[in-house]
């Protein structure tokens, strides 16, 4: 891995677009359909060593691409982000360097043949607590963490030659914040509903882009139903839809964003409630265990909740039948008693 150099002004590798050497278009004018074959046997170059044939078209342009020309298309997209800013979109495919190693830790993404580096401190919101710990640990545990995420960057500098670029994505994550969260019509508002880009998670909840801010969703609005773990249920690099809640504007710039996953869809109990009634039996799974009592998951995505068995704790996972002692249609509540348990083979 190359050494990257951080100050834009003074380093060589991150070069203008117009220093940068693109590829020679091998196959520009395509073979026009009016030509003789004898013409075209002429005027096409032999394949040998080093060379390439020139592709013949179905229509008057050639619509398939060659290798060549998806490798230039690539370094023209690079070119054109670092020119314009343009946001290009990736996924973190690998983390490289960091602590025990002599270069710092460097999120990558791929794009064709390209590499696309985005050093730590470009690509994630430093903490403010680094808990006893050095940034460079820290932002290389976050960076790691944020493997298989789909995130937004803009090209700093490109080395052509090399098929390397360098990238922020920090610096993607502004540009979006202005877009989004400006004070137009078309912007975030409380209580949008909006999609949102998982980019870690933890077992207490997830972290996920939301239009260039990085915000944490906990499991109490992951989902209506008891959560032990998210991991079970989300990754990185996935699109969920989310629900603004609050969003809090410190200083121009500066934006602070709360949202949450369950909220943004039907309540499943509002709606589930409606199948069950006093006082008859059904079954369900135990999903969670604590000391308030035995949560028995329930069709319809709601939990039933039982105080223990006279048998002991039944373990996660069991098929117990539930009698429903009670439900409150204004609480979104329903509990009962166990009655039978199906222990898990």
């Amino acid at each position: 891995m190359p050494n990257i150099p951080f100050d834009t002004k003074k380093s060589s590798f991150l070069q203008t677009d117009s220093e940068a050497s693109i590829p020679a278009q091998t196959e520009a004018d395509d073979i026009p359909p009016s030509a003789s074959p004898q013409a075209q046997s002429e005027s096409a170059p032999q394949s040998s060593a080093g060379t390439r044939p020139r592709v013949i078209p179905i229509d008057l342009r050639r619509t398939v691409q060659t290798d060549a020309d998806k490798d230039r298309n690539d370094l023209l997209d690079l070119l054109e982000s670092q020119r314009s800013k343009r946001i290009l979109t990736g996924t973190i495919q690998g983390v490289e360097g960091g602590p025990g190693s002599n270069s710092r830790s460097v999120a990558v993404i791929y794009r064709g043949d390209y590499k696309i580096l985005i050093p730590a401190e470009l690509a994630v919101v430093p903490p403010e607590d680094y808990g006893g710990r050095t940034p460079a640990e820290v932002l290389h545990q976050m960076i790691t963490r944020r493997l298989g995420a789909e995130v937004d960057y803009i090209v700093k500098g490109v080395e052509a030659e090399e098929h390397l670029a360098v990238a922020s994505r920090l610096e993607a994550m502004r540009a979006k914040r202005s877009q989004y969260y400006s004070t137009g019509r078309d912007g975030v508002r409380e209580g949008s509903c909006a999609e949102a880009r998982v980019v870690s998670v933890i077992r207490a909840g997830i972290f996920i882009d939301l239009f260039g801010i990085e915000t944490f969703v906990p499991l109490s609005e992951l989902s209506y139903q008891r959560m032990m773990d998210a991991a079970t249920v989300f990754q990185p690099g996935q699109r969920i839809l989310v629900r603004v809640l609050e969003i809090m504007r410190k200083r121009p710039g500066e934006v602070d964003v709360t949202a949450s996953v369950k909220q943004a869809g039907e309540n499943p109990y509002e709606k589930a409630l409606r199948k069950y009634s006093v006082g008859n039996r059904y079954v369900g799974t135990v999903s969670l265990v604590n000391t308030t009592g035995v949560f028995v998951a329930l069709d319809g995505g709601i939990d039933c909740l039982c105080n223990y068995p006279k048998r002991g704790r039944p373990p996660r996972g069991a098929r117990a039948t539930v009698k429903i002692l009670g439900i409150n249609q204004k609480t979104n509540r329903i509990w009962g008693a166990i009655t039978h348990i199906a222990m898990p083979r």
